[in-house]
């Protein structure tokens, strides 16, 4: 009998640990005033995600055993500047997944798109706030790349199947992934792939050093013509420690247009701060006199590792047939007008904080 006992309570007990499990409640509160201005039009207020994109999420593991796990996150942008979460969604990320430390991680749901992480792993300034490269959709959004569900080279994508490889290669890191379109399919259908899209990421991380190559492609057009945008980028990064330069060159095309950009721009640890800089060149390659030139330049001081002050000041040159702006993150703060050939200023002064 006293064996018995044992014997179920070490089940108990395996049992037990085969389930353990962890939920993580976890987000970012980030606000700022933000002023932009070009020529006469201009405005000023309260901006969100100057740093950092505000946001509210939860994210849980389940141990199977044998290595392997299961996961989910659900993330969802937040608008602190004035708390408006009437449409708050997941739209930032929901997913569920496997993974093994041996075989990697199938990834299901909306993710974010791999080449757009050496957007924001390559800019300064993360892709927001004033200071943001807005490195995605070059070509057009989703009402300029007609019939793409968010854009010639968007941040994310709804209905995918992610696969990442597994963390131990030696430094090398990589994603793949397809999304579905979900267009119905009909003998009067043509382009039955509408909306779908695919792209990857490899890189190497290892010491100071991270470069990385993504591509992304995603059908657009009518359910009769079909339009592929394509988007390429390569970024690198060296920390030297007193210094982490980086430089970032992409290139987007699709429906006879195409745009490139460079970008470079470095990080420096000042006391428990650091500064940002980075100066950008985007270039139209289908019509003349349509570049623009982007300076930005901020500071953020620490004022313990989850709450940081930060201030960002930048400038877009613009040519004569070219109306590039400045970005603020708020769903109440409208972004001025911006003339073709117009100059762009901006800056913001805010806080911000994680938990």
């Amino acid at each position: 009998m006293k064996k018995t006992l044992i014997a179920v309570a070490a089940l108990t007990a395996a049992a037990g640990a085969f389930a353990q499990s962890t939920v993580t409640l976890f987000g970012v509160l980030d606000t700022s005033v933000a002023h932009i201005s070009s020529g006469s039009s201009k405005v000023t207020g309260l901006s969100n995600g100057g740093l950092s994109s505000s946001r509210l999420g939860f994210r849980g593991t389940e141990d199977l055993g044998g290595g392997l796990a299961a996961g989910f996150w659900l993330e969802g942008g937040l608008a602190v500047d004035n708390g408006n979460s009437s449409g708050y969604a997941f739209e930032r990320r929901s997913t569920v997944s496997l993974s093994s430390n041996t075989f990697g991680e199938l990834r299901l749901g909306r993710d974010k798109v791999p080449a757009y992480l050496n957007i924001e792993t390559f800019d300064p300034f993360g892709d927001t706030g004033v200071g943001g490269v807005n490195g995605s959709n070059l070509v057009g959004s989703a009402s300029g790349a007609v019939g793409t569900a968010e854009g010639s080279g968007p941040k994310r994508a709804s209905n995918g199947i992610n696969y990442l490889l597994p963390a131990k290669l030696g430094g090398f890191y990589g994603q793949v992934q397809y999304a579905f379109g979900e267009q119905v399919d009909t003998p009067a259908i043509t382009n039955e792939s509408l909306r779908d899209s695919a792209g990857f990421r490899i890189g190497y991380a290892a010491g100071a050093l991270n470069v990385a190559l993504g591509y992304g492609q995603v059908r657009g057009g009518t359910t009769t013509a079909d339009v592929d945008y394509r988007a390429t980028n390569i970024g690198a990064s060296y920390n030297f420690g007193f210094v982490k330069p980086m430089v970032l060159i992409a290139t987007e095309r699709g429906n006879g247009r195409k745009v490139e950009l460079y970008e470079v721009g470095a990080t420096v640890p000042v006391g428990v701060g650091e500064i940002r800089a980075a100066y950008s060149m985007y270039k139209r390659k289908d019509i003349s006199d349509a570049d623009s030139n982007r300076f930005a330049l901020g500071y953020g001081y620490n004022l313990s590792k989850r709450t940081q002050l930060y201030a960002t000041v930048a400038r877009v040159d613009n040519d004569d047939r070219a109306n590039r702006g400045l970005t603020v993150s708020s769903s109440s703060l409208a972004s001025p007008t911006i003339a073709a050939g117009r100059n762009v200023t901006g800056y913001e002064f805010g806080v911000r904080h994680s938990f």
